[in-house]
This record gives structure tokens, sequence and C-alpha cells, in this order.
């Protein structure tokens, strides 16, 4: 009978060597390297189109009461969220957008 040691040497296992192992996590490394910091750039790039549709929002809801109350003149943000016209997010969001500007 042939002992385990012998059994082992003789069987021919293909694997990954390790020069090959860092190759292959060098190459995901440079990748990711390259990827996030665009991937950042894109969400600061919807967070602004975000805020100005909700502006475009809160704007055509002033619209809305201003038909639907033509004695009350133009409405403020705040009292569109007090009457239900808009949410308390969208008035912050609101509120925070018109401030930067």
């Amino acid at each position: 009978m042939k002992t385990l040691k012998e059994k082992i040497l003789k069987t021919n296992t293909k694997a990954f060597t390790l020069i090959e192992m860092l190759i292959v996590l060098l190459i995901i490394s440079v990748l990711l390297l390259l990827f996030v910091p665009n991937l950042s750039k894109q969400k600061d790039s919807v967070t602004k189109t975000g805020n100005q549709a909700i502006v475009k929002v809160v704007e055509s809801q002033k619209e809305l009461y201003a038909i639907a109350n033509p004695t009350a003149g133009e409405p403020s943000a705040e009292t569109l969220a007090s009457e239900g016209y808009i949410t308390n997010d969208q008035l912050e969001t609101y509120n925070n957008h018109v401030a930067g500007e």
C-alpha cells in the first residue's frame, strides 16, 4: 500500500500560484481605484438633479395653490407644507437649495 505522503506527491493538482493570485489582486485594486472616484461624482450629480426637480415641484405647487386660492396671493413654501401641497422633506430640500443659490 502506498502511504498518504506518496499519494499526495503523485497527484497533479492544478491550482493558482501565489504570483497569479497577487496579479489578480493587483488588477482588481487598480480597477477599484479607477471607478470609485467616478461613483462619488455621479452621486453628487444625482443629488443636484434631484434637488432641482424638487424645486420645480414646489414652484408647480405654488402655481396650483394660487389657482385654487386666487385671493391669497403667492404662497410661501411653508404655507404649502402646512396645507399639504408638499411634504416636510420637500420643504427642507427646497429651503436648503434656495439658500445655497
